[in-house]
C-alpha cells in the first residue's frame, strides 16, 4: 500500500521505516524544516525500558499542593482559562491510583520490550551515529522512606519480567564513580542493566536519510491542515500544498493530533506536558559519565552522548510555547554542578524546550480508528523514544491484518 505518516517525529519515522521494509511505500509529511524536530529533538536520551510507571498513581495526589506551591518544584501547573486543560487534568487525577498506574506500568513494561527487541538491532543494523551506548541505568534515592518505596516497586516489577537491583550508596558509586562527590547525599539505587542511552534527534536525522534513500519521500516544511472524509473514511490529508492521496493514513504528530484526529470526527486526550534540558560538554580534569542516570529527588535525568552529557528534567502543564526561562536552565546547570561536579564554558550550553503529547493514564493510543483507512500512534509522554519501534511493530501487525505480537487492547482508541 500507499501509506501517509503524518509527523517526522521519533515515533513517525520508526513507523515509516518498518512499514518500508514491510514493502509499502510511505510518504513521510512533517511541517518542520527537518526532521526529528519537536519532542524528540533533545529529549533525555535515555530508552528506559524499566522505568514506564506513569505520573498519575496513588502517591501523587497528596503531594500535589506541595509540588505545586515550591518554587523549584518538577512538576509545575499553569492553570488556563480553558475547559480541553481542565478535562484532561480531572481525566488524570482519576487514573491517579494503584490499580490504574499497574495496569498502565504492565502494558507500558510489555510494549518496551518489544521496542527493546527491535530498536537496539535497527540502529546497530542501520549503522546510525547516535551515541547508542548499552550502559545501563542508575537511579539514585536521597533517603531511606524514598529507597524503601522504589524496592517495593522493583518487587512488582520482578514479578513482571524487570531486571533490577537495589543497591547500596557504595555500590552506586562503584558503578558511577563520576557520583563520588555526591554520594553523602545518596541512600542508595536502583540499577537497571538493559536500559540503554542514545540521541534521539540524531537517530532520526540519520533515519530519515535511510528512509528517502529507499524511495520514501520526505515531505518537509509541510503542514497537515486536516482529513478530507467521506462519510466515515478519509480521502485525502488536506495539507497547506495539494492534498495527498493514500491507501492508509497514519496520525503520528504528537502534540500536533488532535487538531488533526477532530477533522475526522475523533477527540484524542492528549496535552502537551513540557519538558527542558541542556546539552553540554564539560571542561576540565573530571570523571566522564559512563552511565545513565536519574535524580529521584530532582527528577533530572543525565546520559552520557559522546563527549557531551544531556541533562533534562522538568513537566510543566499547561506552558504551551517553546520558550524557555533562564531560571530552568540554571537549575539543570546547578544539576550538573551538585550531582557530577561539571564545569561548562559560558555560552557552551545548548538548551532545549520540547512539548511532551501525554495522556492522562499513561498509555499511548495505537491502532485502528472508527474512521476507515485511519491509524494511531499518538501520546506516547515523555516515553517517545522508549516505545517507538514496538509501537511501529504493533501498528505494522494491525495494518497488515496479523495478530498483534503483544495484546494492543491497552492501547485501543476509544471514543
Amino acid at each position: 500500500m500507499h501509506i501517509c505518516v503524518i509527523g517526522a517525529g521519533v515515533v513517525g519515522l520508526t513507523s515509516a521505516y518498518f512499514l518500508q521494509s514491510e514493502g509499502h511505500t510511505v510518504t513521510v509529511v512533517d511541517r518542520e524544516a527537518a526532521a526529528g524536530q519537536g519532542a524528540s529533538a533533545a529529549n533525555g536520551a535515555q530508552l528506559s525500558y524499566a522505568f514506564v510507571a506513569p505520573l498519575a498513581d496513588a502517591s501523587l495526589p497528596p503531594r500535589l499542593p506541595s509540588l505545586f506551591l515550591t518554587r523549584d518544584s518538577p512538576l509545575k501547573l499553569h492553570f488556563r482559562f480553558d475547559p480541553v486543560q481542565w478535562r484532561w487534568a480531572l481525566q488524570f487525577l482519576r487514573h491517579a491510583n494503584t490499580r490504574d498506574a499497574r495496569a498502565t506500568t504492565e502494558g507500558l513494561l510489555r510494549l518496551a520490550e518489544l521496542s527493546r527487541e527491535f530498536i537496539e538491532p535497527l540502529i546497530e543494523g542501520e549503522g546510525i551515529n547516535c551515541h547508542f551506548t548499552r550502559s545501563g541505568k542508575l537511579v539514585i534515592y536521597p533517603d531511606a522512606a524514598s529507597l524503601a518505596a522504589a524496592r517495593a516497586q522493583v518487587l512488582y516489577q520482578t514479578g513482571l519480567g524487570s531486571r533490577q537491583t537495589v543497591v547500596t550508596r557504595a555500590q552506586c558509586i562503584e558503578r558511577e564513580p563520576a557520583l563520588h562527590a555526591y554520594q553523602q547525599r545518596i541512600a542508595g539505587g536502583v540499577w537497571t542493566p538493559t536500559d540503554v542511552a542514545a540521541d534521539c534527534g540524531e537517530f532520526c536525522a540519520q533515519l530519515a536519510q535511510r528512509i528517502v534513500q529507499r524511495g520514501g519521500d520526505l515531505q518537509l516544511n509541510r503542514t497537515a491542515t486536516g482529513f478530507d472524509c467521506e462519510g466515515a473514511s478519509v480521502r485525502a490529508l488536506l495539507t497547506t500544498q495539494e492534498p495527498i492521496r493514500a491507501d492508509a493514513y497514519l496520525l503520528a504528530a504528537g502534540v500536533g493530533a488532535c487538531p488533526l484526529a477532530a477533522t475526522a470526527g475523533l477527540a484524542l486526550p492528549i496535552y502537551p506536558l513540557k519538558g527542558y534540558s541542556i546539552t553540554v560538554q564539560p571542561v576540565g580534569d573530571v570523571v566522564p559519565l559512563t552511565v545513565s542516570i536519574t535524580d529521584a529527588k530532582r527528577k533530572v535525568v543525565f546520559a552520557p552522548l559522546g563527549d557531551r552529557v544531556r541533562i533534562a528534567g522538568f513537566v510543566e502543564i499547561g506552558s504551551l510555547d517553546d520558550a524557555i526561562p533562564p531560571a530552568r536552565t540554571s537549575a539543570l546547570l546547578n544539576a550538573m554542578r551538585e550531582v557530577l561536579g561539571y564545569s561548562v564554558i559560558d555560552g557552551d550550553v545548548r538548551p532545549w524546550a520540547g512539548q511532551r503529547p501525554a495522556t492522562p493514564s499513561g498509555r499511548p493510543i495505537l491502532g485502528r480508528t472508527p474512521v476507515e483507512h485511519l491509524y494511531l500512534n499518538v501520546g506516547h509522554g515523555a516515553l517517545g523514544w522508549t516505545l517507538a519501534a514496538g509501537s511501529a511493530r504493533l501498528l505494522c501487525d494491525v495494518i497488515a491484518g496479523r495478530t498483534p505480537t503483544i495484546d494492543i487492547k491497552p492501547y485501543a482508541y476509544s471514543a
